[in-house]
């Protein structure tokens, strides 16, 4: 068949797109002492510049097919059924807790002076949405070298108000999900699990974010693939699904697509609540929502990413374990991170804690590494009750928290993102042990 005007123009476009990948983002030379060596990146080829430029070409913007695709794929690797792109991981965290305020789930529902179980030693985005919808958050401290929740902690900061648990999947690092899946059903409670950092861990062979009640991905350019700004809310809860999806989309009853019409059948013959009968159902507000939705550009570079995820996974991985044979020479003054017990995380970092009454400080390390233009970053928020936001905040800390503080003080994190190279690696060995001889 004969293409008409505008596809061959369009097949034009996109060849010449893939000449300027090749261009522009060729692979750069790493000069040692001259080439920053960040945490993480982006990590592309020419196919997400390709996919980037189709959807612009569609012109759509809003949710359109290659948002129908990505979320299809995430839907088919992780094995859920319900997948619900958003703009962001924090707002799919805030989405996915705003769901559990449902009226729709009756007495389920959370309320403000519930309490939300979670942990001090993490990123703020786990945390707020328990303060925005005016409930509180009871903070249990963390183990040290899996830097996840302390199970033990937990009969600790249960009470009678107890109605969640939030929390992530430290650095790629899966919490002790059996532990905590159990400990909800005994008790009845809603379980979300942050998987933002954790997209392609695997626990006793299942893949981290299918255990929770819901779930969110970031996709971010720091993790595991990215869309640039973007996220997910995932679950195998039509009830929830629902929720979600009214929360996401400005709070409206109406689950019609962009650019669709009454697919319910119903759209003038419902009565919903003191409005009058027939009232247009796309114009009926169920929830006090938001408008969070992903755009279909960004999407159609999730559609690429996603399809090298595995791939990038496994090269974490790899450069975990280089990073675990450097530190590993030197136990006289670091924790290196281990794994929890029955998990395969695909680390989104490598989690370093210097140990009591060594010649030098965290500060002294990362000092060093990062004159030498190596990126360092600390465990995200330190012990959020002592951040300027979280001061005089309406929460509380069921024990302790003396390993949130310990890592406050003495942890930092090295990347494993797929673009660190072998002579990347070697390098910051080599930066390490010089400085280690000179103490």
């Amino acid at each position: 068949m004969q293409m008409n005007d505008s596809q061959a123009i369009r097949q034009e476009i996109i060849q010449k797109i893939i000449e300027y990948y090749h261009a522009k983002f060729a692979k750069p030379v790493f000069v040692p002492g001259k080439s920053k060596i960040n945490y993480a990146g982006r990590v592309f080829d020419h196919q997400e510049l390709v996919n980037a430029v189709e959807a612009s070409l569609d012109f759509w913007l809003t949710e359109g097919r290659f948002s129908e695709l990505f979320a299809e794929k995430i839907a088919d690797f992780l094995g859920i059924e319900y997948v619900f792109l958003t703009n962001s991981g924090s707002s799919a965290n805030l989405l996915a807790f705003a769901a559990l305020t449902s009226d729709r789930l009756g007495n389920k529902k959370l309320r403000p002076g519930d309490e939300v179980i979670s942990v001090a030693a993490g990123f703020p985005a786990t945390v707020t949405p328990i303060l925005q919808y005016g409930l509180t958050p009871v903070f249990v401290d963390v183990t040290i070298p899996t830097y996840n929740i302390d199970i033990s902690m937990l009969q600790k900061a249960i009470t009678p108000k107890t109605r969640c648990i939030f929390l992530a999947h430290t650095l790629g690092n899966p919490f002790d999900i059996d532990s905590v899946i159990k400990f909800a059903k005994e008790h009845n409670l809603w379980v979300i699990e942050d998987n933002c950092d954790a997209f392609g861990s695997t626990y006793k062979g299942e893949k981290t974010g299918t255990f929770g009640h819901l779930s969110t991905i970031s996709f971010y350019p720091a993790h595991h693939i990215t869309t640039g700004e973007g996220g997910a809310v995932c679950t195998d809860d039509p009830l929830l699904a629902g929720i979600v999806r009214s929360f996401r989309d400005w709070g409206r009853d109406c689950y019609c697509a962009g650019g669709e019409n009454n697919s319910c059948g119903k759209r003038f013959s419902q009565h919903f609540g003191s409005l009058p009968e027939g009232f247009d159902h796309k114009y009926v507000y169920s929830e006090i929502g938001y408008n969070l939705k992903m755009t279909d550009i960004q999407a159609a570079i999730g559609v690429a990413q996603i399809d090298r995820l595995l791939e990038f996974c496994e090269k974490r991985k790899q450069n975990f374990h280089e990073w675990s044979k450097i530190f590993g020479k030197y136990p006289e003054y670091f924790i290196i991170p281990e794994a929890t017990e029955g998990s395969d995380p695909a680390w989104f970092a490598f989690i370093i804690t210097l140990k009591e009454n060594i010649p030098f400080k965290r500060d002294d390390i990362t000092h060093q590494l990062n004159t030498n233009l190596i990126e360092t970053r600390n465990l995200f928020a330190g012990n959020i009750t002592k951040q300027p936001a979280f001061l005089n905040k309406n929460w509380r800390i069921a024990d302790n928290l003396n390993n949130t503080d310990y890592i406050m003080n003495n942890t930092f994190f090295l990347g494993t993102y797929p673009g660190l190279s072998k002579e990347m690696i070697f390098y910051v060995e080599t930066i390490i042990r010089d400085y280690l001889m000179q103490i």
